[in-house]
């Protein structure tokens, strides 16, 4: 059975910098109607970036939850813009980093009942480094933690940033470790 939902109307509510809100009025499979709010986003990248069997992660304060995340380095999407260039850019941003090897891992909806956005997840390595550009908005710090740290602190639930999570789960599959055994 095919359960697609076809969009009938769709109506803007909210403009914004970051996000837009629209409210969509869909055809169910069956033939009724049904009201979609749908948060559009540019979409963004995720960098488990490894120097000297560390991963590199930011802390920086999340305005909604009213505290300091640890997150992998991560940024938004520009209009068109590639995300592997993306990627290097918010990774030398954040972290002062440059990256000899970067290699995309995959893709993760974080939210997809309400959310368009899409997280490309990249591994990055042979790294140097040089002075970080954070935006000037942006106050946050970088910290080097071996892997088995990094899975204890999501174990723990002191990460629970869902890119930086997935990130996790595709860099041990392309390590081929779970966290436990190895460092990379």
């Amino acid at each position: 059975m095919i359960f697609e939902e076809k969009a009938v109307k769709s109506e803007e509510i909210y403009r914004g910098r970051i996000i837009n809100v629209r409210n969509d009025t869909i055809m169910l499979p069956g033939g009724r109607t049904a009201s979609r709010e749908v948060v559009e986003h540019q979409g963004g990248v995720c960098v488990a970036a490894v120097d000297n069997g560390c991963l590199l992660l930011v802390r920086q304060f999340r305005y909604p939850f009213g505290r300091a995340l640890y997150e992998f380095p991560a940024g938004k999407l520009e209009p068109g813009e590639d995300p592997e260039v993306c990627g290097r850019r918010e990774l030398l941003e954040e972290t002062g980093a440059r990256a000899g090897h970067f290699e995309k891992l995959g893709e993760l909806y974080p939210s997809p009942g309400f959310l368009t956005e899409v997280i490309h997840i990249y591994y990055a390595t042979k790294l140097t480094f040089t002075r970080s550009r954070p935006d000037a908005d942006e106050y946050l710090d970088m910290e080097k933690l071996p892997l088995c740290d990094v899975f204890k602190m999501a174990d723990s639930g002191l990460i629970r940033d869902a890119k930086t999570v997935g990130a996790l789960y595709y860099l041990t599959r392309r390590l081929g470790t779970d966290g436990d055994r190895h460092n990379p």
